[in-house]
């Protein structure tokens, strides 16, 4: 289980927020924590600690007064450390060659792979002839479309494992289920899937159980998981339930985002417990 920082700017800040409380209109999102250093003092950090697949992400809307900024901020964090970080939010064909040319080792994409709910190929075989296998990462960002209470009481049962892709900065449903199958026919196209459980994203509330087994499952690429990750009792989940082939973001509850998790603490456990 490999350690994968992150860098997540949102109106030209380094922050920690709750993922599914980010809204594009006005700009609005639930924050756990707002750093006073900019995106270059994460990226030296890390460089510091020579971790490397650490992921930059945008997460202002291309239309967004905000966007200039928050993209400047990206590109200083790939300048600190070139070659190491990936970096996603608002990715394209058409703009992929320049984060890759600014530093990226890959650009992340979601919503521009998925349109109008499905898998998009004419646009993934564009962004693929452009990145190549190598520096592309999926986001595979999902959540429930039920609620935690329809869950509990076992509404449409047969339903309520089923985890769906969501696009735009997570708040759209696509019709894209994870399942074995949809991530077989996506490998061929990116070197890394990466996934946030978006319920638990920045709550640091616990592992998103049937989602983690469903990827340690799977064994074909490199998965990062991130979201809900609170205490070391939720890394030692992870690694049983993802049977240790799943990769780690820890946000909010680190101390260098504000939490009580010591990040060396945390990149010893992950380094030690292969």
């Amino acid at each position: 289980m490999e350690f994968r920082p992150c860098i997540d700017i949102h109106n030209g800040k380094v922050k920690q927020i709750v993922g599914g409380s980010l809204r594009d209109e006005c700009d609005t999102a639930e924050e756990n924590f707002v750093s006073g250093q900019d995106a270059a003092f994460y990226a030296e950090f890390y460089k510091s600690r020579g971790i490397r697949g650490g992921h930059i992400i945008l997460l202002n809307a291309k239309d967004s007064p905000y966007y200039k900024e928050t993209k400047e901020q990206a590109l200083l964090a790939l300048r600190t450390w070139p070659g190491a970080l990936q970096v996603g939010g608002g990715i394209t064909a058409e703009n992929a060659e320049e984060f890759l040319n600014a530093g990226a080792s890959h650009v992340i994409v979601t919503s521009y792979v998925f349109k109008n709910g499905r898998v998009d190929y004419e646009n993934l075989k564009k962004l693929f002839s452009v990145t190549g296998r190598e520096h592309l990462v999926l986001d595979l960002s999902c959540r429930r479309k039920k609620t935690a209470e329809e869950c509990v009481n076992k509404v449409n049962s047969e339903t309520d494992e089923d985890y769906y892709i969501v696009t735009d900065r997570w708040q759209k449903f696509t019709e894209e289920k994870i399942t074995s199958g949809l991530l077989d026919r996506l490998s061929s196209y990116a070197d890394e899937f990466l996934i946030h459980a978006v319920d638990v994203e920045g709550k640091a509330s616990g592992i998103e159980r049937p989602l983690a087994e469903l990827l340690g499952g799977w064994n074909r690429i490199p998965v990062t998981y991130a979201g809900g990750v609170g205490s070391f009792e939720h890394l030692a989940q992870l690694r049983e339930w993802g049977r240790g082939r799943l990769n780690v973001t820890v946000g909010s509850a680190l101390d260098l985002f504000g939490g009580t998790m010591k990040f060396d603490e945390v990149l010893d456990y992950c380094r030690n417990n292969i």
